[in-house]
C-alpha cells in the first residue's frame, strides 16, 4: 500500500519485475539457425536483472473525489538516462542499426523464396535479399527467369494454346539428331524418317479420321486416275508393298493368308509350267488387301504397318553391306534393295501428304538430302521410262543411237529450290549416257512440283516453269516423269 492507501507503488514494482514480450520475429524456416547469434544464459540458480520499463503516470483519481484537470507544464529539458538504458521502443519498430545487423539469408532460403519472388509476393527486404544474390548466382538467375516465364502464361490474356508448328519441329529436331542404336545404312535413312514422321501424324489423329476419305491419284494411259479410300486404307497400302521388301530380305510377308502373297493366271504368282513364284504387282497386292480387309480397316493397321517398317530397316541395318544391291521384284520391274527402300520413303512422304490434307494436319516436304535423292532415283529411271513409251507408241523415235555408255541426245532438266539440281536425262536409249554437251533442251522445275508430277498429282503440260529448245523432247521427258505414278 502507499502512504495515500493505493497500490500504485506495488503494482509499479511487479511491472517492473516482469519479463518483457519479444517482438515479432521471422518464420523459422527462413532463418539459418547457425549464423544467428545465441543469447547469454545467466548462470545456475540465478535470475535475469530487472529492466527498467516507462513511469506509468499519476493515478486515476478516486471516485469520491473531484476531477479537476492539471495545468499543463513547460517541458523539462531532457534528463540524462539511467543505468538502466534507453526506453524501449514499439516491439514491431526496426531501426536501420537493427536491419543492418541483421543476419544475412542463406543461399537455400534465397531459392526457397524465387517462386514467391516471380509472383511479387515478397517483402520489400526479401526482394531486395533475393534481387541481389540473383546478382552473384547463376544457377538461381536461371531459375529466376524460367519462373518468370512461367508466371507469364498465367496472364488471362494470353493463350495457352501451344503453335500448331511445334511438333513438327520438335520432331524434325529429333529426327536429326537423335542416333540410332543400330547403324542404318545411309540409303536406309530416307526410309526411317518418312516412316517416323508418317507414324508421327498417325498417332495425333483421332479414332474418326481413320475412316475419313482420301483421293489417291496417279498418271495412267495419258490421263490422271483417282481412287477413293479412307486413311486406314491409304496404310494398308503402303503395308501390302512393303512386303516385296519383305520377300527380298527373306521376311515373312505381312499380307500371307490373304491372298495377296501370289496368285495365278496372267496375274502372276505360280506359272504353269512349275517355274519359280511371281510376286504381284504393288497395285493388285493392294487391292487384294483391300478387298479382304471388310469391313474395312481401323486404327488397328497402324501397328502391323510400324513393326514392318521397323523390322526392314532392322534387317537392312544388319544384313551386310552387299544387301543393297539385292533385287526387289516389282512384278514387271526391279529395283535395288537401297533405290527400293528409297521409293518406299518416296510414297510414304507423297501418301502421308494426302493423309494431312484428308484430316487437316501440317505436313512438311523430306529434308532437302533425302528429297535430292528422291529426285535423282526419279530421273535414273527416266531413260528406261522413255524407252518403254517408245515401244508403246507413246514416245517419239529414237534419232541417234549411240553404243551403250556413250554421251546422246539429252534433255538437262534443272530442279530448282529445295533439293535441286542438274540431270541429263538421256533421250533415245536407256544405255547411253547424259551429257550437258548434247544437251537439246532444258526444263525448270521446282523440286517438290517435280515430285509431284512423278507423283501423278499434277499434270504434265501444267508442270514446267520453264522450257526452251526440243519441244517433243521435252514433252516426252515430262510424260514418262508422270509414267513413273502409279497406285
Amino acid at each position: 500500500m502507499s502512504g495515500d492507501g493505493r497500490e500504485g507503488d506495488r503494482r509499479d514494482d511487479e511491472v517492473r519485475g516482469a519479463r518483457r514480450i519479444p517482438g515479432p520475429r521471422g518464420a523459422v524456416d527462413d532463418l539459418d539457425l547457425e549464423t544467428v547469434e545465441r543469447p547469454v544464459l545467466p548462470p545456475p540458480g540465478g535470475s535475469a536483472p530487472d529492466e527498467s520499463v516507462p513511469e506509468q503516470g499519476a493515478a486515476a483519481p478516486e471516485p469520491d473525489e473531484p476531477y479537476e484537470p492539471e495545468e499543463p507544464e513547460e517541458p523539462d529539458q531532457p534528463e540524462e538516462l539511467d543505468e538502466a538504458g534507453p526506453v524501449p521502443g514499439p516491439p514491431h519498430a526496426v531501426t536501420a542499426d537493427a536491419t543492418a545487423s541483421a543476419p544475412a539469408l542463406s543461399h537455400r532460403v534465397l531459392k526457397a523464396l524465387l517462386g514467391a519472388w516471380a509472383l511479387s509476393a515478397c517483402s520489400a527486404e526479401e526482394t531486395a535479399a533475393v534481387e541481389d544474390h540473383l546478382t552473384a548466382c547463376a544457377p538461381c538467375a536461371d531459375e529466376a527467369l524460367r519462373l518468370r516465364d512461367a508466371v507469364g502464361l498465367l496472364h488471362t490474356d494470353g493463350s495457352l494454346d501451344l503453335d500448331p508448328a511445334l511438333r513438327t519441329r520438335v520432331l524434325d529436331g529429333c529426327l536429326g539428331r537423335r542416333p540410332a542404336r543400330v547403324p542404318i545404312p545411309e540409303w536406309a535413312t530416307a526410309y526411317d524418317a518418312e516412316t517416323a514422321r508418317l507414324d508421327a501424324l498417325l498417332r495425333d489423329i483421332g479414332d474418326s479420321d481413320w475412316h475419313a476419305p482420301v483421293r489417291l491419284q496417279w498418271f495412267e494411259d495419258e490421263r490422271a486416275v483417282t481412287r477413293r479410300t479412307t486413311v486406314a486404307g491409304v496404310i494398308g497400302h503402303l503395308m501390302a508393298v512393303d512386303g516385296l521388301l519383305s520377300a527380298a530380305l527373306g521376311l515373312d510377308d505381312p499380307l500371307a493368308g490373304t491372298g495377296a502373297a501370289a496368285g495365278t493366271g496372267a496375274v502372276g504368282g505360280t506359272e504353269a509350267s512349275g517355274g519359280p513364284e511371281v510376286p504381284l504387282s504393288p497395285t493388285r497386292r493392294t487391292e487384294t488387301y483391300w478387298a479382304a480387309t471388310y469391313p474395312p480397316a481401323t486404327r488397328a493397321v497402324r501397328e502391323p504397318w510400324r513393326a514392318l517398317t521397323h523390322e526392314l530397316i532392322r534387317t537392312a541395318s544388319l544384313a551386310g553391306p552387299n544387301v543393297a544391291e539385292r533385287s526387289v521384284s516389282y512384278g514387271e520391274f526391279a529395283l535395288p534393295l537401297q533405290d527400293a527402300l528409297l521409293e518406299r520413303a518416296f510414297e510414304c512422304w507423297v501418301h502421308g501428304t494426302d493423309i494431312a490434307e484428308a484430316v487437316d494436319y501440317p505436313y512438311k516436304p523430306p529434308s532437302a538430302a533425302h528429297l535430292h535423292r528422291m529426285i535423282d532415283l526419279a530421273a535414273r529411271m527416266l531413260p528406261a521410262a522413255l524407252a518403254g513409251r517408245r515401244g508403246a507408241g507413246l514416245a517419239g523415235p529414237a534419232r541417234e543411237l549411240v553404243a551403250p555408255g556413250e554421251p546422246g541426245r539429252s534433255v538437262h532438266l534443272e530442279v530448282e529450290g529445295h533439293g535441286g539440281g542438274d540431270w541429263y536425262i538421256a533421250l533415245d536409249s536407256p544405255a547411253a549416257v547424259g551429257s550437258p554437251d548434247r544437251a537439246v533442251a532444258q526444263v525448270a522445275l521446282d523440286g517438290v512440283e517435280f515430285c509431284q508430277l512423278v507423283a501423278g498429282h499434277i499434270s504434265p503440260v501444267e508442270a514446267a516453269a520453264g522450257q526452251e529448245g526440243d519441244r517433243e523432247a521435252i514433252r516426252d521427258v515430262l510424260f514418262a516423269s508422270a509414267s513413273l505414278s502409279r497406285l
